[in-house]
């Protein structure tokens, strides 16, 4: 299982390439640069194991929890989770293909992109503030770091 020192690493290391590709990509020359790419999809690659991880690890034992109040916070999150799959998805559809980046217009693609890395942001927050406490109250010292 997973630790929560594991899981704020991820997380850690998740926000610090978000505002490293925040800053990159906003200057075109160097937007689709290899190191550009070699970091973007790092941290896109990141983001969806760190989104595998949690949902095979964290939310069985809590979606059946005796405590009404950890299941709904549980599905809340778990449903969250599905739509930010979705966002992903269909962003990576849009501007990714085969670990290269197709921009055709870049403006768009800044602003796509910032929306998405803020949606990632908050849901970090997110999960920090109100669903770790939740998990920490179920698994205990089990994942304790």
């Amino acid at each position: 299982m997973i630790t929560f020192e594991e899981i704020n690493h991820h997380n850690h290391k998740i926000l610090e390439r978000i505002n490293i590709i925040s800053y990159m990509i906003k200057d075109r020359t160097i937007c689709d640069s290899d190191v550009t790419c070699d970091l973007f999809f790092d941290l896109m690659d990141r983001i969806k194991n760190q989104m595998d991880v949690e949902e095979r690890e964290l939310y069985r034992d809590m979606l059946t929890h005796s405590d009404s109040s950890i299941k709904t916070t549980a599905d809340n999150f778990l449903s969250g989770a599905a739509e930010i799959r979705r966002v992903y998805k269909h962003y990576m559809k849009r501007w990714c293909h085969n670990k290269n980046l197709r921009i055709k217009n870049h403006e768009e693609f800044v602003q796509e992109t910032d929306d998405f890395l803020d949606l990632i942001q908050l849901r970090i927050i997110d999960k920090t503030e109100k669903f770790y406490p939740a998990v920490r109250s179920v698994y205990g010292e089990k994942m304790a770091a």
